[in-house]
Order: C-alpha cells, then sequence, then structure tokens
C-alpha cells in the first residue's frame, strides 16, 4: 500500500491532510476529492472543510476532540484508496464567463503573450478555449486561482507591482488564471476583463465558486461586454453554468 500523505496539527483548530509539497493535478484533485469523502462521513466533530492547492484542512474543536481519536480516522478513510488517482466529486459546476481580451480594459495582454512566447491572437485563442479548474479560493473573499493552463503559460510574475485592476480583472501567471473580486494591486499580468463577481457578500451563497469547479472564459466584443455590463447586474456577468456528472 502506498505511504498515506501527513496529517498535521494546525494549533488547536483543526487538522491537514497534505497530498504534496508543490503544486499538482493529481494532488489538488485528491485534496478535492478527499474533502468531499470527508463532509460524505458526517463526522459529529467536523466544523467545515476547506482545500488549499494541494492540502484539505478539516476544522476541529482539539480542545474538545483528542488528535489522536481523530487522525485514526482519517487515516482509515485515507486508506481506502489511492486519493492521488481519485475522481473528481460529482455535482461541480462549468461556468462559461464572458471575457474581453486586450483593448484598453485589459492592457497587458501582449506583454503576457511575448511571455509565453505566442502572439496576442494566440494567445487570445488559448485563454479563451481553456478549461481550468478552481484550484483554491484565497488571498481575498472568493478570490479564485484557477489551473492549469500549457506548460509555455508558466510565465513567472512581474517584477513591480500593477498599482491595481479592477474587479472582475481576468489575470495570469504560473499557468494560472485569476479573477479578482475586488480591486487591487497585483503582480500577475491584466489579460482580460470579466463582469464576474464572485465573492457577493449579500447573497444566500456568497461565494458563487468551488474548489472543483470547472471555467472556460470564452471571448467576447467590446460592444458585448459593454452589454453584459447594463444587462447583467446579478454578479453573474453573463456567465452560463451547467452542472457536470
Amino acid at each position: 500500500m502506498a505511504e498515506l500523505p501527513p496529517i498535521r496539527l494546525v494549533g488547536l483548530s483543526g487538522l491537514l491532510i497534505q497530498f504534496a509539497t508543490s503544486m499538482s493535478e493529481p494532488a489538488n484533485r485528491a485534496a478535492i476529492a478527499f474533502r468531499a469523502a470527508v463532509e460524505a462521513e458526517h463526522w459529529p466533530e467536523v466544523r467545515e472543510t476547506s482545500t488549499s492547492l494541494v492540502s484539505t484542512f478539516i476544522s476541529i474543536d482539539l480542545v474538545a476532540h483528542t488528535p489522536e481519536a481523530v487522525v485514526e480516522k482519517l487515516q482509515s478513510l485515507l486508506a481506502t484508496q489511492d486519493w492521488l488517482s481519485a475522481p473528481l466529486p460529482a455535482g461541480r459546476t462549468l461556468w462559461e464567463i464572458p471575457t474581453l481580451y486586450g483593448t484598453d480594459a485589459a492592457p497587458q495582454l501582449e506583454e503576457a503573450a511575448l511571455a509565453a512566447g505566442v502572439t496576442p491572437e494566440t494567445a487570445i485563442e488559448e485563454l479563451s478555449t481553456a478549461r481550468v479548474r478552481v484550484l483554491t479560493i484565497g488571498f481575498a473573499p472568493g478570490q479564485p486561482y484557477t489551473g492549469e493552463l500549457p506548460p509555455h503559460w508558466d510565465i513567472p510574475r512581474q517584477q513591480s507591482l500593477t498599482k491595481s485592476v479592477p474587479a472582475g480583472a481576468l489575470v495570469v501567471a504560473i499557468r494560472q488564471l485569476i479573477i479578482f473580486t475586488n480591486a487591487s494591486p497585483t503582480g500577475w499580468r491584466h489579460v482580460g476583463q470579466t463582469a464576474f463577481r464572485n465573492f457577493r457578500p449579500n447573497d444566500p451563497t456568497p461565494i458563487a465558486l468551488s474548489p472543483g469547479d470547472e471555467l472556460c472564459f470564452p471571448s467576447v466584443t467590446a460592444a458585448e461586454y459593454a452589454r453584459i455590463t447594463t444587462a447583467d447586474l446579478s454578479g453573474n456577468g453573463g456567465a452560463q453554468k451547467q452542472v457536470l456528472p
């Protein structure tokens, strides 16, 4: 049997199951699948669960519950299969989010294309047809890190910060795409602009995307983007979605 991934204490707040030490698609898939498996167990001591790029966090009051007993249950569940080969859980959502590439709205497309070794036209074709997964949510409320893009998109962050990109900005670096939830400085290159808002604090579900969801960013014209920004005030930004089997 393969060696089980390490389980680490996180103070008194819970336990972290680490499937790798660096980002990889199998480790991210394992973290998402294992989280779903833990939630399906309905263990009473588990308060909530979450995932990072390659880890699953289990929130447990370790004052009220001894770590040893919980670790034993987690190890038993980990031993049931090879989680690096586990399928993603059913019930995830595929989102198609209309995106305006380049123009003054997303002025670093050409710079990013140059770094990736492609033309701006090829960059738009590749980014607008890529299907990526929400790897994790972090940095800011509801901010999704998605990937992975092909290897030539393993472009570095900028050497200096862009002072601010707007909410809905689609930025790229290290084979990943991020949609910014709020205006923010960034070292990632601004290649597209969406009207999608993942963080909606007044909604019953304040974060629309979940780790494991999949996204596409089809290209639209400036006129189409302008129409979307006035016609769809829900935060979806004209996005279409469907439940994955």
